[in-house]
């Protein structure tokens, strides 16, 4: 595969768009290459399995406890509000 040659002022400019891309890009100063940026897009998609995969383990989990995740939420805002800082009137 070969690599796109960009300035390193155009690569610094548009970094966004050559990390979104898929393919390899050499970076040059003055015409000569000075590196190489290769963007990497599998392990999102591998995160995304992994979260999936973990989620439907904690749903079997709470279900074979007969916890509902609505009184989990429940807890979690009782305990959310518990340990907010009072806000003053004054304050200010």
């Amino acid at each position: 595969m070969e690599a796109t040659k960009v300035g390193i002022r155009e690569f610094r400019a548009d970094l966004a768009e050559y990390i979104a891309a898929s393919s390899p890009v050499a970076v040059t100063r003055h015409g000569q290459t000075v590196g190489y940026f290769i963007p990497v897009h599998g392990q999102a998609e591998a995160d995304l399995v992994a979260l999936k995969k973990a989620s439907q383990s904690l749903d079997k989990l709470l279900s074979a406890q007969g916890v509902e995740v609505e009184d989990i939420v429940a807890d979690f805002k009782k305990a959310r509000k518990k340990s907010a800082p009072a806000t003053s009137a004054k304050a200010k």
